[in-house]
C-alpha cells in the first residue's frame, strides 16, 4: 500500500476493520466503495447477499483527473475540480444512505501526480473522506480479485486499462499470482511523439517483458476497464450478436484485429451514436484499441474475455473471509432472488430434490444451472400472467449474475421460460437461442417443463406426494405417488407432467407406492 499520508493511530487503513467480520450478520448490508482514477471517478453501493452484491448505487464522473499528467506531472485542473465535486457529491450520498465510510481508493493519477498529496488533504479536509493511493501491484491485484468475485474459476490474465497505466495479473485456482503495472493508459500514449507506428512499437516493447513474466502465450485474456467495455460493445455490433451483456463476452484472437480494424475505419461519432457511450470514454478508444492489438501480437492469447468486475468488486472481495469466497456466486444470487422475490422461499431446494433423479450423472457444471434454476423458478410470480414467461427469459439473461456464462445465461432463461409456457415459437426471444446447441435447446426445455410440473404438483414439497425414477436405458419415468400424491394428481397435474414426459422422449409409469 502507497500512501501519500501517514493514517491516523486508530486507522490502518481501507482493510483494516473487516467489512465481513460476521459474513451471515452482513449478508444483507449495503457497502459503499469509490474509485478514483485516472479518466473516471466512480462511486458504488453493494447491497444484498456478499457473495454476489447487487448494485444498489452506482455513479460516475469523467472527471479526466490524469489527463496530461505525463507532460505536466500535475493532475489536470478541471479534472480535479469535477473529481472533488464528485466526491463532495458521493459523500453525501454516503450519508444520506447511512451506509458508513466510504471506502476510497486511488490509482495511478493521484499516486504520480506532484500535487497528488495536496488533492489528497484537500479532499480529506473538504469532505472528510480518506483517500487511499494504491501502487500499480496492488491495483492488479485488486483488479485481479474483482474478476475472480464473478468469475471464480478464472485462470489466465487479467488486463485492467486506465487512463495512465494499465495493470496485468496472473490468476488461477482462486489467487492471485504475479502482477505488472505499465505506463500503456491512452493518457500516457496520448504525449508520445510520432504517429501510430512508434506508438505501437513502444507499446511492443512494453510487453514483451510481460509475456515472459505472466506466460501469456496461449492464456485467456480478462479484459476489466472501461476502454475495453466501449471496445466489447462494438464488437458485438460489428457482430451483430444477439446478447449485448458484457460479463464474459468472449472474443477470438481474429475477432479483436477485425473489429480494431473497422473501428479504424469509422468516425468516432458514428461509433459513439451506435452504442451510446460518452464522449469522453469514445475519445480515448483509438488509443486503447492500438494497445489492444500489440496484446494480440506480443501476448499471444487463445481468447479474449471481458469482466464487468474490477478494482471496485475486488475492494469487496478483499473484506471475505475463505468459507465466503468459496460459495457459488450464481447459487448466491439466486437464493437470494428466491428470498426476496419468491411466494414460498426455501421451496426452490424441495424442488431441486424432486427433480433430481432426473439429473443424476450430469457435470456439475450443467447441475448448478438446474438448482439456479429451481431456485429462480418462481420469482416473477408477480408480473402479469401473459408476460411472466418473457419476464424469466429477460431476468436470466440480463441480470447481474456471476459465475455464468452467456450461454448459461440464455440455457438458464429458456429453461424459466418453460416453466410458464410450453412452446417457445414466435417469441422475440429467438435469436439468443443460436447461442444453444439444438441438445442444450432440448436440455432447457426438459428442465423448464419438470419445473411445471414439480412446482404445481404439491404446493409445500412435491416429495411428499411423489417421487420420481428415471430408467435412461428403457426411456421410462416412473412417478411413485403416495397416499396424499393420489388426489393431488388431478387433471393439470396430469397434463403437465404428461407435457413434461414428452418433452424428455420418454414414456410414463404411474404407479401407488402408498
Amino acid at each position: 500500500m502507497n500512501e501519500i499520508q501517514p493514517p491516523a493511530p486508530d486507522d490502518a487503513g481501507p482493510f483494516g476493520r473487516p467489512l465481513f467480520e460476521d459474513p451471515s450478520a452482513r449478508a444483507l448490508a449495503r457497502v459503499g466503495v469509490v474509485d478514483v482514477g485516472s479518466n473516471s471517478v466512480r462511486m458504488v453501493v453493494f447491497d444484498g447477499a456478499a457473495r454476489s452484491p447487487a448494485y444498489f448505487y452506482n455513479e460516475k464522473v469523467m472527471a479526466g483527473l490524469g489527463k496530461g499528467l505525463a507532460e505536466t506531472g500535475r493532475l489536470n485542473p478541471e479534472g480535479r475540480a469535477r473529481a472533488l465535486s464528485a466526491l463532495r457529491r458521493f459523500a453525501l450520498l454516503a450519508e444520506d444512505m447511512a451506509i458508513g465510510p466510504l471506502t476510497v481508493v486511488a490509482t495511478a493519477a493521484v499516486r504520480e501526480a506532484a500535487d497528488g498529496p495536496e488533492f489528497r488533504d484537500q479532499v480529506f479536509r473538504e469532505t472528510g473522506l480518506r483517500l487511499w493511493v494504491i501502487d500499480g501491484a496492488e491495483e492488479a491485484r485488486l483488479s485481479a480479485q474483482g474478476v475472480l468475485l464473478g468469475w471464480p474459476g478464472a485462470e489466465g490474465i487479467v488486463c485492467d486499462i486506465g487512463g495512465n497505466s494499465m495493470e496485468l495479473a496472473r490468476i488461477g485456482k482462486g489467487k492471485v499470482g504475479r502482477r505488472v503495472s505499465t505506463q500503456l493508459g491512452p493518457f500516457r500514449l496520448q504525449q508520445l511523439r510520432g504517429g501510430a507506428k512508434e506508438r505501437a512499437a513502444h507499446v511492443a516493447a512494453a510487453l514483451k517483458p510481460v509475456r515472459a513474466d505472466l506466460q501469456t502465450e496461449g492464456a485467456r485474456i480478462y479484459l476489466v476497464g472501461g476502454s475495453w467495455r466501449v471496445f466489447a460493445r462494438l464488437d458485438m455490433e460489428r457482430r451483430a450478436y444477439p446478447l449485448t451483456v458484457l460479463h464474459e463476452y468472449r472474443m477470438t484472437p481474429q475477432s479483436v484485429l477485425e473489429t480494431v480494424d473497422w473501428i479504424a475505419r469509422t468516425d468516432l461519432p458514428t461509433l459513439r451514436a451506435r452504442i451510446g457511450v460518452s464522449a469522453e470514454r469514445i475519445e480515448l478508444l483509438p488509443l486503447a484499441c492500438e494497445v489492444l492489438a500489440e496484446m494480440i501480437r506480443v501476448l499471444k492469447p487463445r481468447e479474449i474475455d471481458v469482466s464487468a468486475y474490477g478494482i471496485r468488486e475486488g475492494l469487496l472481495y478483499e473484506q471475505m473471509p475463505e468459507r465466503l469466497r468459496a460459495r457459488d456466486p450464481l447459487l448466491e444470487a439466486a437464493r437470494m432472488a428466491e428470498v426476496t422475490q419468491a411466494r414460498m422461499p426455501g421451496f426452490g431446494k424441495r424442488l431441486f430434490h424432486f427433480l433430481l433423479p432426473l439429473f443424476k450423472g450430469l457435470p456439475d457444471e450443467r447441475l448448478r444451472l438446474v438448482k439456479a434454476a429451481c431456485l429462480l423458478h418462481d420469482t416473477t410470480w408477480r408480473a402479469h400472467p401473459d408476460y411472466r414467461a418473457e419476464v424469466c427469459f429477460d431476468n436470466a439473461t440480463r441480470a447481474n449474475l456471476g459465475g455464468l456464462d452467456h450461454a448459461g445465461r440464455v440455457f438458464l432463461g429458456l429453461a424459466l421460460l418453460h416453466r410458464y409456457k410450453n412452446n417457445r415459437a414466435g417469441t422475440r426471444f429467438e435469436p439468443l437461442l443460436r447461442l444453444l446447441s439444438e441438445d442444450q435447446l432440448r436440455e432447457a426445455e426438459v428442465l423448464g417443463k419438470a419445473m411445471r410440473f414439480g412446482a404445481m404438483f404439491a404446493f409445500a414439497d412435491p416429495e411428499s406426494a411423489g417421487q420420481l425414477r428415471w430408467q435412461p436405458k428403457k426411456r421410462v419415468i416412473t412417478l411413485a405417488l403416495t397416499k396424499r400424491g393420489r388426489d393431488l394428481f388431478g387433471e393439470v397435474a396430469q397434463a403437465r407432467f404428461a407435457a413434461f414426459v414428452q418433452a424428455m422422449r420418454a414414456t410414463a409409469d404411474v404407479l401407488d407406492a402408498g
